[in-house]
């Protein structure tokens, strides 16, 4: 049955790219650092030859690797995880999404609130959505004014209470943002609105009703060209997020590793039942989020842990002649003084290959897009090769 799941472990890079130093990420090893300073127990991945790929304390090269293996270099400009899962859809940028470790331009906030007709904004820095609405919440409900932030990400975040700014109000002024305002050199990878609710101390987001404003793909991407041959699509996790939900026949939303885990194998026993050929794609967000830009070493050894434990049982459920690839989309070596994310290369395992093989280091993440159109004999174009 065909069936290729590719499993995007967020943030998990495996040492720095050659360019690393045009990103200030000279020394950066996610996987490295992480092995060498908590040494999780990964049996599981170390089987299937992760320590085949680079060397890793604890993790040792075997003889008979279970999986395909090897690292995959980013051709694209920049090291954001819509650039990166753009080019293992088979497209690649020349030029990076805009990131704003400084805040946005208070011109570009200014033409914002008078466009929407707001009494000013809040915040305007990079900060994590549960601190920046504990901070400013307070103020927020008092003035109207919305909380602006973004992160290590091209993304322009526009938090607002409920009973201040109703949630279809603040879906507008994303949307004005995301038309009008964030264009041009400023076009950033998303809009995203962020409702909250509760009281002062006591504020919490409205996960549920969050809302991305992508900006969409240039040129076809792999999920496209697979939809158009009849090929089921399913993005699990922000997958479908990344793209504007271009190209994806179902999304299915999730709040952590374990249920993007558990919604993955509910998604290949949904289509062995139905006999379809599919192509399910998840993000594992937490390595990233939780941990990565939390500087949270022993955090995100035990998410690593977490994943190894779960392998097996994803494993199990894969019917004959189905491919489960694992892999990453950039960096984010918690271990570094950095909170951002690094320029590294990423390991790649490929189980269900009928030759298992060292395929070395890719010099373009589309290598993906143009294996998983070849497994499924569909005719793609894009700047990778098959392995």
């Amino acid at each position: 049955m065909s069936i290729w799941i590719t499993i995007v472990l967020d943030g998990v890079g495996i040492g720095e790219a050659p360019d690393a130093h045009e990103y200030g990420d000279e020394g950066s090893n996610t996987l490295g650092h992480i092995c060498a300073l908590a040494r999780p127990p990964l049996p599981n991945l170390t089987a299937a030859g992760l320590g085949n790929i680079a060397p890793l304390v604890g993790i040792p090269a075997v003889a008979h690797p279970q999986a395909v293996f090897g690292k995959m270099q980013e051709a694209s400009a920049g090291k954001d995880s819509t650039t990166g899962h753009w080019e293992l859809a088979g497209l690649p940028l020349d030029t990076p999404f805009p990131t704003y470790p400084n805040g946005f331009p208070e011109d570009l906030v200014a033409q914002w609130v008078s466009l929407c007709g707001l009494p000013g904004a809040l915040a305007n820095c990079v900060a994590s959505g549960t601190a920046v609405i504990e901070k400013y919440g307070a103020e927020h409900l008092k003035t109207g004014k919305p909380i602006v932030y973004t992160s290590a990400d091209s993304v322009f975040q526009v938090a607002a209470h409920t009973d201040c700014v109703p949630i279809e109000t603040l879906y507008r002024i994303c949307e004005i943002a995301r038309n009008e305002v964030c264009v041009g050199p400023h076009a950033v990878g998303r809009v995203i609105a962020r409702p909250f609710t509760g009281e002062p101390g006591a504020l919490r987001r409205l996960s549920g009703q969050r809302k991305d404003f992508s900006y969409l793909p240039t040129h076809t991407t792999l999920q496209e060209a697979l939809q158009k041959q009849g090929i089921r699509t399913i993005a699990i996790g922000k997958i479908g997020d990344l793209f504007g939900n271009v190209g994806f026949d179902e999304i299915r939303k999730t709040k952590s590793n374990a249920e993007g885990i558990s919604r993955t194998i509910e998604a290949i026993q949904d289509v062995q039942k139905t006999g379809e050929r599919a192509f399910i794609w998840t993000n594992l967000v937490d390595f990233d989020q939780e941990y990565g830009h939390r500087n949270d070493v022993p955090g995100f050894s035990a998410a690593l842990q977490a994943f190894d434990a779960a392998l097996p049982e994803i494993r199990a459920v894969l019917p004959d002649e189905a491919r489960l690839c694992i892999t990453a989309d950039h960096g984010n070596d918690p271990s570094t003084p950095s909170t951002d994310h690094s320029r590294e290369y990423v390991p790649l395992l490929l189980f269900g290959s009928p030759i298992v093989r060292d395929i070395g280091t890719r010099t373009t993440f589309a290598d993906h897009a143009q294996t998983v159109a070849a497994y499924f004999q569909c005719t793609f174009e894009s700047p990778g090769f098959a392995f």
